[in-house]
C-alpha cells in the first residue's frame, strides 16, 4: 500500500504563515501526496508552489461550520475556480440537517455541485459524521450520492469527534462504488490511517502526513 497516494496534506489551522504553505507544498511533492488542502485565501499561493507537479490543489468551502448561506458558499466556489483549485471540500449545513430540512440540503448541494462540476472540479461533501446518528449518515449517503458527489468526507477536524472506523464502514456499505470516501479528523499515525483505508477510505485528510508516511516505512522495515 502506497499510503502517501491516499493523503490530502492539510493545513487548515487559524493562523498560517506563508512559510508553512511553502513547506507543505514541498512535502507533498517530495512524498507524492494526492493533494494539498489549504484555506481559500491561500489557494493561489499554494498553486504556484505546486506548478509542474502531479499534486492536486484542494480548498474548503463553508468551512468549518457549514452554516454560511448558499450565496456565500457559491462565491467561495467561484473564487476557488478562479484560483485554479482542483478539488472542493464543501461543508454541509448541519443546522438544516438537525432540523430535518433535507430539501434545503439537497437544493444547496445541487446548486454548488453544478457550478463545481461545470468547471471540472472534484466535489467532496463534508457531512461531519461524528455529530450524526447512523440513520443520518445513511441518509446523507443516499442523498449526496444521488447528487453526484465525488467523495463523502467524514469530518472537518473541528467537531468533537473526527474520523472513525465505524463511520467509514457505514458509509462504504451505503455508497455506490462511484462515490469515494475521504476520512479526516484526528488521523495522526500510520496504524489508524491503514485501518481507515481497509475500512473503505480512498482519501485521508491529514496534517500529520509526513509522520504517517514515516510510520509506514518503519512498519515495512520492521
Amino acid at each position: 500500500m502506497d499510503i502517501a497516494s491516499y493523503i490530502d496534506h492539510t493545513l487548515l489551522k487559524p493562523a498560517i504563515t506563508y512559510i508553512e504553505i511553502k513547506k507543505i507544498c514541498e512535502e507533498a511533492v517530495q512524498y507524492g501526496f494526492a493533494a494539498v488542502c489549504v484555506p481559500p485565501t491561500l489557494a493561489r499561493q499554494a498553486g504556484d508552489y505546486l506548478t509542474g507537479s502531479s499534486v492536486s490543489l484542494a480548498t474548503v468551502i463553508g468551512f468549518p461550520l457549514g452554516y454560511s448561506v448558499t450565496g456565500a458558499k457559491t462565491a467561495e466556489i467561484e473564487q476557488a475556480i478562479a484560483d485554479q483549485v482542483d478539488e472542493l471540500d464543501i461543508v454541509i449545513n448541519l443546522v438544516h440537517l438537525k432540523n430535518g430540512q433535507w430539501p434545503l440540503l439537497e437544493k444547496e448541494m445541487k446548486e454548488l455541485s453544478s457550478i463545481a462540476h461545470g468547471h471540472g472540479k472534484l466535489v467532496k461533501v463534508i457531512i461531519e459524521s461524528g455529530l450524526l446518528t447512523d440513520e443520518e449518515i445513511i441518509r446523507c449517503c443516499e442523498m449526496y450520492s444521488g447528487l453526484g458527489a465525488d467523495f463523502l468526507k467524514t469530518s472537518t477536524g473541528y467537531a468533537e469527534k473526527g474520523a472513525s472506523i465505524e463511520a467509514v464502514r457505514l458509509m462504504k456499505n451505503h455508497l455506490p462504488d462511484a462515490v469515494k470516501i475521504k476520512a479526516s479528523g484526528g488521523i495522526r499515525d500510520y496504524d489508524f490511517a491503514q485501518q481507515l483505508i481497509l475500512a473503505g477510505a480512498s482519501r485521508l485528510g491529514c496534517s500529520a502526513s509526513v509522520a504517517i508516511v514515516k510510520g509506514a516505512l518503519s512498519a515495512k522495515n520492521a
